[in-house]
């Protein structure tokens, strides 16, 4: 039995290779830099080279594999997850795994939920076994804060009060290898932390880790907007994440479920573990 990840130089796909290499397995991943990988995960993984809108070279790195890690993302997504999912079938894949969103069921098309609507029914055309997992949203995220905080001991963003669950991408990982060995099919795993926060409250616990108060500061739509489009974001990609933000705002993301305590046999990690975790990134 053997898997192939994608997005394997990313966080999750990261996390998920290093997990099944430390259960003995050695894992292919699909990369378009060779030489990455290789810097990353040493001998412990098989290298195939490719792209996920290439084909040919998505079957290829296919071959002989019982399941596969699907990580896509931008508004072709959809498409690209169909495109994955005819290969595996034709690869004779038994199961597939897609990093999906927990805003999948809200319908508004510029929104990343509803990229992930599109790549969820591709996947489920082709009827191939699949594990949809579903974050409310990565604790990693909120690394982007980190230069705001440094510079001015504040944060902005057009959540306003609202919350939501976000997860740590470790708890991510275990979900997806638990997905990729156990073989379960045909389901989704909304995933999320153990509580949901609002972003002055995650500011708060950011702030208690480094020792520092932390201010948050609402901002509208647009500014987040035009913020997202000045650090050079397409336009597309900087609506979609307004559009997640607004979800939260108004209250769509604030659902914790006991997934992962089900699934892995314990509680989620906390958003306090993980800012002390990483509070060097915040001073």
């Amino acid at each position: 039995m053997n898997y192939l990840i994608t997005g394997a130089t990313g966080n999750i796909g990261g996390r998920v290779v290093e997990r099944l290499a430390g259960l003995g397995l050695r894992p292919r991943v699909f990369v378009r830099d060779r030489d990455k990988a290789w810097a990353r995960f040493g001998d412990r993984v098989e290298v195939a080279e490719g792209d996920l809108s290439d084909r040919p070279s998505l079957s290829v790195a296919l071959k002989g594999m019982a399941g596969l890690f699907l990580v896509n993302g931008g508004p072709s997504l959809g498409k690209l997850d169909g495109l994955a999912a005819e290969a595996a079938r034709e690869a004779g894949v038994k199961r597939l795994v897609k990093l999906s969103s927990f805003d999948v069921h809200r319908t508004d098309g510029s929104s990343v939920g509803a990229w992930h609507a599109e790549g969820e029914s591709a996947i489920r055309a082709t009827g191939l076994s699949y594990t949809f997992l579903q974050p409310a949203g990565f604790m990693s995220n909120a690394l982007a804060w980190a230069s705001s905080i440094q510079a001015e001991g504040a944060i902005r963003a057009s959540t306003g009060e609202g919350r939501i669950a976000m997860i740590h991408d470790d708890d991510i990982a275990a979900m997806a290898v638990k997905a990729l060995l156990s073989g379960a099919h045909q389901t989704s795993w909304p995933i999320t932390g153990p509580e949901a926060l609002s972003y002055a409250e995650m500011a708060a616990r950011i702030g208690g880790a480094i020792g520092k108060p932390l201010r948050f500061h609402p901002i509208s739509d647009g500014e987040a907007f035009e913020g997202l489009c000045h650090k050079g974001l397409p336009p597309a990609v900087a609506e979609a994440l307004v559009a997640l933000w607004r979800a939260v705002r108004e209250g769509h993301l604030a659902t914790v479920t006991d997934t992962v305590e089900r699934v892995l046999g314990r509680k989620p990690i906390s958003f306090t573990r993980w800012a002390l975790e990483h509070r060097s990134a915040f001073r």
